[in-house]
């Protein structure tokens, strides 16, 4: 008789219709900055700022270096808010199979829930510490907007909901397994 991955842990309630959507914006959420950047490095005018201006920030102005950094920065800020699905999904209760020395074993859900509130915390302070401290120590802006400017915006905006909803996600999968468990 064969097993599943999923008959190792204990039942859990489903999650709520909500938190599956606000994992889903979460996920999506660092998108549009990604492609904001990569725009950027690829020299598409998005208004803000110039592509020279951006490859002056590394060495010998190495479109290959910032083209690395900004596929790098993408990668992680993807990676980090796709595991928000975790809390939504079978593979936030057990490891998946293929992921090595892990594969197949139950999730402490303490465990994730922390490291969940954690990454709630830093990306709503980063974000909005960097959104709006950039916005209130820049220099007083000319009384219209340019299209670049609000291209930005739209780019970075929203990823002020990423820490919110992650919290807001997370509470719901530690609401979820304090149920089942009683502790």
């Amino acid at each position: 008789m064969t097993t599943t991955s999923t008959s190792r842990a204990p039942r859990v309630l489903p999650p709520p219709r909500w938190a599956v959507r606000a994992a889903h914006v979460v996920a999506w959420s660092t998108v549009p900055s990604g492609m904001w950047r990569i725009a950027l490095v690829l020299g598409v005018p998005v208004g803000v700022m110039e592509r020279e201006e951006f490859l002056a920030g590394f060495p010998d102005h190495s479109p290959l270096i910032a083209t690395a950094y900004v596929l790098l920065i993408g990668a992680v800020a993807e990676t980090a808010s796709y595991l928000t699905l975790g809390l939504v999904r079978p593979w936030g209760e057990v490891v998946p199979r293929w992921i090595p020395l892990l594969g197949g074993r139950p999730v402490h859900h303490r465990l994730a829930v922390h490291a969940a509130s954690l990454g709630a915390l830093a990306v709503t302070v980063l974000w909005w510490v960097l959104f709006f401290g950039g916005l209130l120590t820049a220099p007083s802006p000319d009384p219209g907007i340019s299209a670049g400017e609000v291209l930005f915006v739209a780019s970075y905006a929203p990823l002020l909901l990423w820490g919110p909803l992650l919290a807001a996600v997370t509470w719901s999968y530690h609401r979820r397994h304090w149920v089942r468990t009683g502790a």
